[in-house]
């Protein structure tokens, strides 16, 4: 071992010493593997950590960095992968007459319903509709002059 890692190895291990002083109560079913560990040095502790990676495929260094670098793509997965879109009449605008036929041809709601709908602004219009349903009732319902906004 070369006279740097000597140093790091009585580093670290000082620091090991200076947080004992600060131990927290281990449970029992632990007292005896911590107690173990306790004997072993910085090395061997490495060592082991290095054999329990090995034997249970994992990496203790992983979770955190992947954490970090997943939580963007989840968050792109989740916007790529939504298949349900609620479709809210945020108002009618101008041109009622002409939301409430737009309301109904996407609904099938009947006249007087259509119209409650549009009366009703802001509401919803349709729970549940596919991406391209959604797509083509915003586009009807924002020639006819309502503002909608997909959900």
């Amino acid at each position: 071992m070369s006279e740097s890692e000597d140093k790091k190895t009585e580093a670290v291990e000082a620091e090991a010493i200076k947080g004992k002083e600060d131990k927290k109560e281990v449970p029992a079913k632990f007292a005896k593997l911590v107690s173990e560990l306790d004997k072993m040095s910085v090395l061997d502790l490495s060592e082991f950590v290095t054999t329990l990676e090995d034997h249970f495929g994992v990496s203790a260094a992983a979770p955190v960095a992947m954490a970090g670098a997943a939580a963007p793509a989840e968050a792109a997965e989740a916007v790529e992968e939504k298949t349900s879109f609620n479709i809210f009449l945020a108002s009618t605008g101008e041109k009622k007459i002409d939301v409430i036929k737009a309301v109904r041809e996407i609904t099938g709601l009947g006249l007087a319903e259509s119209k409650a709908v549009a009366d009703g602004a802001p509401t919803m219009v349709k729970e549940g509709a596919t991406k391209d349903e959604a797509d083509d009732a915003k586009a009807k319902l924002e020639a006819a002059g309502a503002t909608i906004e997909l959900q």
